[in-house]
């Protein structure tokens, strides 16, 4: 029988992760794959929070590019997530996996509002708490969302899970072919060679509250219980390396 290296994570998904390889929209198998690698860790007696960005069906830095004012258009990124998350709730919960979606912009009538202890509790109680709607707030992404919720709730560990790489390297492997994968990091390393894995807002937060970051491939059947059982794949990002 497996056991599990932390008692709470955060699972960070990417909006593409969702779009498995259409691009854009949902897949409903890599919804229903991702929905049955949590339903695993949460049989492992897991507490998990997962945070969903939006970038499968809007990218308010894309709007913002087209000329739009860059608040409404991140606003709109952040319906966004919320749209991935009711999604992932109803995969989950067709499994019989107890989910609470929890909003940073009040909308009553779909989810809760994000209230701290709220959410520690569902967490106890062996609920998975989806965090949608991003900070709440314009020019901050859903990784700094991962940060801030993950320290809000004193999770151990977050779990980065990326559909196009199975790791931090030194360059784009899908561009360089000399990149070269790391096992190991320090989020003073990320910060200093640049490397696109969370935004520096992101970096410095989980740097600040120690919190351990693992960037591993979702595309892979189980990997979220190999991460979560503490089999080394992907890359860890620690605060001293």
């Amino acid at each position: 029988m497996s056991t599990s290296k932390y008692k709470r994570v955060v699972l960070k998904l990417s909006g593409e992760a969702l779009a498995g390889g259409k691009g854009s929209g949902i897949d409903p198998a890599v919804i229903q794959s991702i929905a049955n690698q949590v339903k695993d860790i949460v049989e492992l007696g897991v507490e998990v929070a997962v945070v969903v960005g939006g970038g499968n069906l809007w990218r308010g830095k894309a709007g913002s590019e087209m000329g739009m004012d860059r608040a409404s258009a991140d606003y709109m990124g952040m319906l966004a997530t919320v749209m991935n998350s009711l999604a992932l709730q109803d995969s989950l919960e067709n499994i019989g996996v107890q989910t609470r979606v929890q909003t940073s912009i009040e909308m009553r009538q779909v989810a809760e509002p994000y209230i701290r202890r709220k959410a520690i509790r569902h967490l106890e109680k062996k609920r998975v708490v989806i965090f949608a709607a991003g900070t709440g707030n314009p020019y901050f992404s859903t990784d700094t969302t991962a940060a801030l919720r993950a320290a809000e709730i004193e999770a151990e560990v977050i779990l980065m899970a990326k559909n196009n790489v199975d790791g931090v390297y030194s360059a784009d492997p899908t561009i360089d072919q000399t990149a070269v994968k790391y096992n190991t990091l320090s989020y003073l390393d990320l910060l200093k060679e640049g490397l696109a894995v969370m935004d520096t807002t992101a970096s410095s937060l989980c740097m600040d509250n120690d919190i351990p970051l693992i960037v591993f491939s979702i595309m892979e059947e189980g990997n979220i219980k190999r991460v979560v059982i503490g089999e080394e794949i992907g890359t860890t990002i620690r605060g001293n390396n």
